[in-house]
């Protein structure tokens, strides 16, 4: 087998499991760059081949990402050649980063520079609903309830399905643009019945991810921002209002309640309230 067929089996088995668009490419990019710096094809890589990559090209990268690129290697060479080559390569571990998350007034400051009714929507659902770049992309019209004012998130991360309260500020909003979207529909310029769409119709994730981190720059914002630190802030805000972390659990989506855990250590409204025992000295 060749690089190239080697790189569209790939593709088509990870089409097969419902791999989200950014696994698809980012396993299959992964694999692309290993055979290109081996200069071999599939079957003649090696584990040799493997770490030689990796001391000389990701020396800079993060555990994050070295864990990522050997996840896509070794799902790549499992499906199609039945060995391992990265079984006897030892993971580094994770960093514990701590999320950025951006304060109240931050937020506020990103929507008043976003102009475009649209973008200013997608950013306000974003925030105001906890939602990963992929699933704000994939909303389908069908998606939203208005009578009950929810929304249903459909095969989200780990293929768990979700739901979502659609705030009311955004009520109004949102149903003008749906009823523009179900024009665009009529005409067949939305085949696919989403709630956002650009020019050429799906949106782009990267796109949405550029339009982010621009607006946090015209905003005046230092921190570096992403579609996904809105998500971040949503935690940490809710926490902060005193929402229960079991609660937040269910509304990200989140499987294990240690992975929702990591927002009571950003929570710095929560720190503020903590005094020091000194203070009871007076």
């Amino acid at each position: 087998m060749n690089k190239q067929d080697f790189l569209k089996k790939l593709e088509v088995e990870l089409k097969i499991s419902k791999n989200s668009e950014y696994t698809i490419n980012k396993y299959v990019y992964s694999n692309q760059e290993l055979l290109d710096y081996a200069g071999k094809n599939p079957h003649e890589i090696t584990e040799d081949d493997l770490k030689s990559y990796i001391a000389e090209k990701m020396t800079e990268s993060s555990p994050s990402s070295v864990i990522l690129f050997l996840a896509a290697i070794k799902y790549a060479y499992n499906n199609l050649l039945n060995k391992d080559i990265t079984e006897k390569i030892k993971r580094p571990k994770r960093d514990k980063q701590i999320p950025t998350v951006l304060t109240r007034e931050e937020i506020k400051r990103i929507l008043s520079v976003l102009l475009n009714k649209k973008s200013k929507l997608m950013v306000s659902m974003m925030y105001a609903c906890g939602m990963r770049v992929s699933e704000i992309v994939n909303l389908k019209i069908d998606n939203l309830d208005f009578e009950e004012k929810i929304g249903h998130i459909k095969r989200a991360k780990g293929r768990k399905d979700r739901v979502f309260n659609i705030p009311g500020f955004l009520d109004e909003e949102l149903k003008k643009h749906i009823e523009k979207q179900k024009e665009l529909y009529e005409k067949g310029e939305n085949n696919e019945r989403y709630v956002f769409t650009g020019p050429k119709g799906k949106l782009s994730s990267r796109n949405l991810q550029k339009m982010v981190s621009k607006a946090a720059k015209r905003a005046g914002i230092k921190k570096e921002v992403h579609c996904h630190t809105l998500r971040h802030s949503y935690a940490t805000h809710l926490l902060e209002e005193g929402v229960d972390i079991r609660y937040i659990q269910t509304l990200l989506g989140h499987s294990d309640l240690s992975t929702t855990q990591i927002y009571t250590h950003v929570s710095t409204d929560e720190i503020k309230k903590i005094k020091s025992p000194i203070d009871s000295f007076k």
